[in-house]
């Protein structure tokens, strides 16, 4: 068997063309051969910080220097990268500090002081504009991780968002991180002509990827914090983008811009994750972006990416999630373990090399999501069995029917609630929905309906409920629907679903 192209991660920024620019910060381009020497830089500072092999360093700020940096400099220290959201508050980065045993977390000032007593008592606080400031000053920089590096040796915890519970932190070996940038770059067709615009969180799995697939073909990133979508339209103008990843509450925004030519010109591919695009979605960046192919994913953080639709088939097929990325192995299976048979949804199984070492500190949680794979995978090992409903069709490709833990049953009908906010849309005044079900006595549960009007448009239930009695059977029915003007996003741009439900269950969002 050939073997993977995996390795340390650290080595990504080894080019030997020290012209190319890796990175556009601030109107400043940084060469390959520049970051290389401040991961090196930083990789000693980190160690000078009292860090030994083995050791938590995390990084809590926004896009920036150091955050680009210390996903390879821990890794270039032995360490492992904890990044934290620069949305989250005091408290929120607290927990994840004390969870993941942090001998360090480096964030600028303010920040520093927001932890307050929440800062564990064993982690080493550090001003980022201290780091940031020491980078250029000559130091013993560490040389890259040798090429024997342990592969399955523990490389970063990316922690969930914690929409349900404690946020977990997922372990991820350098094999997770080098072989994802490697299959990312593949099947996207990056090549080093390429410009990324790097706009979500880079402590979340897709958004680190922004940097990884793109420095592996060789490309430049240009890192983001926006402030309106507006913003990622100017950037992709003036930066000449060619590769834009977003989630679909972002990309249902940018759809209602105006785009000038001279940032749809230089496109050449659209990615989503992080949720699934809807029909009418995809339609409209079709015609916005006509020249540039897209790519709707589907991935999950305990196995990074999954599933990708060739962008040849989106058009046919829209809706689909596509199939199985490079070095994944994806089954459908039912509840008696065994593979289903077309067209009959099933939990979707990831296995292979991209599946995480489980969640940290916490086997109980680890044996729940990470379970031997089923007797029909080729790859075998240990799997991700996702609690994600999907069917495959008699061509291969998948299509999502919803989370276990989301469907809404109504007198004895399982509803998928993407099936009801589908509809919703579908119905012609309706930018976004959410279906919700919450607990009736007589039903067993009935479903609450949420929804931001499209542009120009005025909220009306009533034209909604017609077009959904025309269309879907009655015990698809909303119970209420409410109109918002804007729908709450966690830490990662994603709708906070938790955060509606907890409205409604508090009276908050009334009919």
């Amino acid at each position: 068997m050939t073997a993977l192209p995996a390795f340390p991660i650290d080595h990504l920024l080894l080019r030997d063309d020290d012209s190319a620019a890796a990175l556009h910060l601030r109107g400043r381009i940084i060469t390959y051969k520049e970051l290389n020497s401040y991961v090196s830089a930083m990789a000693h500072m980190l160690r000078g910080h009292g860090c030994v092999a083995g050791d938590r360093a995390a990084s809590w700020a926004g896009k920036g220097l150091l955050t680009v940096l210390m996903p390879l400099a821990a890794a270039r220290a032995g360490l492992i990268h904890v990044p934290i959201n620069p949305q989250l508050k005091g408290p929120q980065a607290g927990y994840i500090l004390a969870d993941s045993g942090a001998r360090l977390c480096v964030a600028n000032k303010a920040r520093l002081d927001a932890l307050g007593g929440d800062a564990p008592e064993r982690c080493a606080l550090a001003d980022k504009a201290e780091i940031i400031a020491a980078l250029d000053a000559p130091v013993d920089a560490l040389p890259p991780s040798p090429a024997d590096t342990d592969l399955n040796a523990l490389a970063a915890l990316l922690y969930t968002s914690g929409s349900t519970g404690r946020p977990k932190g997922v372990m991820l070996s350098h094999a997770n991180l080098s072989l994802g940038a490697v299959s990312v770059a593949h099947y996207l067709q990056m090549d080093a002509s390429d410009r990324t615009l790097a706009v979500l969180p880079l402590s979340f799995d897709y958004g680190q990827n922004q940097l990884f697939s793109t420095w592996v073909s060789g490309g430049a990133v240009m890192p983001l914090d926006y402030l309106t979508p507006r913003d990622v339209v100017k950037a992709c103008a003036k930066y000449q983008i060619t590769t834009l990843a977003g989630v679909p509450p972002l990309w249902v925004q940018l759809a209602e811009l105006d785009w000038p030519d001279e940032a749809i010109a230089p496109m050449r591919r659209l990615t989503n994750s992080g949720g699934a695009l809807t029909e009418p979605l995809v339609r409209r960046l079709r015609a916005l972006f006509p020249a540039a192919d897209l790519y709707p994913m589907y991935g999950l953080t305990e196995a990074f990416r999954s599933t990708y639709l060739q962008p040849e088939l989106v058009d046919i097929h829209p809706t689909s999630m596509g199939r199985a990325i490079p070095f994944a192995e994806i089954l459908v299976v039912g509840p008696d373990g065994v593979e289903c048979a077309p067209e009959t949804p099933g939990e979707l199984v990831h296995c292979g090399p991209l599946v995480a070492k489980g969640y940290w500190q916490d086997p109980g949680r680890s044996a729940q999501r990470f379970k031997p794979a089923p007797v029909q995978s080729e790859m075998g090992g240990t799997a991700v069995w996702s609690g994600d409903t999907v069917r495959r069709d008699a061509e291969g490709l998948l299509f999502f029917e919803g989370r276990d833990d989301a469907m809404i049953k109504v007198s004895g009908n399982r509803i998928s609630p993407t099936e009801i906010e589908e509809a919703a849309l579908a119905s012609g005044g309706v930018a976004e929905a959410l279906a919700i079900g919450q607990k009736n006595d007589r039903t067993g549960a009935e479903i609450w309906l949420l929804l931001r009007a499209a542009k120009d448009e005025t909220p009306d239930s009533a034209a909604v409920m017609v077009h959904f009695k025309a269309n879907v059977p009655s015990f698809m029915l909303p119970a209420h629907i409410v109109w918002l003007d804007s729908f709450p996003k966690n830490p990662n741009g994603k709708i906070d679903r938790a955060a509606l439900v907890d409205a409604i269950e508090r009276g908050e969002l009334k009919p």
